[in-house]
């Protein structure tokens, strides 16, 4: 397993939030709030076992490999299926559910998460 991503991560910019929270359908509300928020990301690693917290309390727990229930109330306000795998150096997420192309990919460089 790649390095260990425990910590407290700052939000630096959110260039084009915007855009890609039209290209996902998410609300206009929410992209306007998204826009001028600076959330802090949690993530709490320990072995293959994770927590990542973000804003609006929401909180997600799963192992490495092991298909697990997301449930994204507060962010999209939608249910899915995820799979969190190492690719090389980055932490990907695939979520399946009611809207597809959906997921999160994570990974450390000049030790910013990017």
């Amino acid at each position: 397993m790649p390095s260990d991503l425990s910590g407290t991560w700052n939000l630096l910019n959110s260039d084009n939030v915007e855009g890609y929270m039209r290209a996902l359908d998410i609300d206009f509300a929410t992209h306007k709030t998204a826009k001028m928020l600076k959330p802090q990301k949690v993530i709490e690693q320990n072995g293959d076992s994770f927590t990542i917290s973000t804003f609006r309390n929401y909180v997600v727990k799963f192992k490495i490999r092991e298909e697990f229930d997301g449930d994204n109330k507060g962010v999209d306000n939608r249910k899915c299926k995820s799979l969190v795998t190492w690719d090389n150096d980055k932490f990907t997420c695939v979520q399946k559910g009611e809207k597809k192309n959906r997921g999160w990919t994570y990974w450390i460089e000049e030790d910013q998460l990017q």
